[in-house]
């Protein structure tokens, strides 16, 4: 016969994911149904983040009645949840973003989640989500449409190596007739491309033009 408490424990599926943010790469963080799991600076914290926007002890997870819920410790930066301040408790869900201070993002993955939220590395200061449809630069996340985001992941994905204007025709707009888009059209999107980058990173042109050929991604 089944214990009812084992039927109100997660299974070890529940974890958080980093996957924005940090140079260091992105991690899994395992939670364990406890009363307290505590994310901060300080080295006794469950979850240490180790940034100076981070307060020592700056949010807190927990697990009640069967679920996890997550609160803001009084952190100078502050915690958010799918881009909503933190000011009471708030219960976690499967896809859940939360950002910690300015610098982390993590993605709460609940023990119902049907596979791990995928995430990708980082590639000249450029961290990409295919499945989330995010990217931020230098750890700070940038607003992308459809097109820019399918244009900075295809340049992403050939990790520094020269993409043509056709690879990045069918990749950007995959419904399009062979000839219904111009090399103008995709020129102009490079160009949009380009200055959404700068104004994040005024000190590298992260996507240079390879004459006759077409467009990479650069570092510094």
């Amino acid at each position: 016969m089944n214990n009812p408490e084992d039927r109100a424990r997660p299974s070890s599926r529940a974890m958080l994911l980093q996957w924005l943010g940090t140079a260091a790469g992105s991690r899994k963080w395992p939670l364990e149904p406890k009363e307290s799991i505590v994310i901060g600076r300080d080295e006794d914290c469950d979850i240490v983040l180790d940034n100076r926007l981070v307060s020592r002890a700056h949010a807190e997870i927990f697990w009640r009645d069967g679920e996890y819920f997550i609160r803001d410790l009084g952190s100078k930066n502050g915690t958010s949840v799918n881009g909503q301040p933190l000011v009471y408790e708030k219960r976690l869900q499967d896809g859940d973003e939360v950002q910690v201070a300015l610098r982390y993002k993590l993605a709460f993955a609940g023990e119902d989640a049907t596979a791990d939220l995928a995430w990708e590395g980082e590639l000249h200061g450029i961290s990409i989500n295919p499945e989330l449809r995010t990217a931020s630069v230098n750890g700070v996340p940038v607003e992308l449409s459809l097109r820019q985001f399918r244009l900075l992941h295809v340049l992403w994905q050939a990790g520094g190596s020269v993409v043509t204007r056709s690879q990045i025709k069918q990749a950007v707009w995959p419904e399009a007739e062979p000839d219904g888009i111009s090399r103008q059209s995709i020129d102009a999107l490079v160009r949009r491309m380009r200055l959404t980058l700068l104004e994040l990173d005024a000190s590298t042109d992260r996507i240079v033009t390879v004459r006759h050929h077409g467009y990479r991604l650069v570092g510094d």
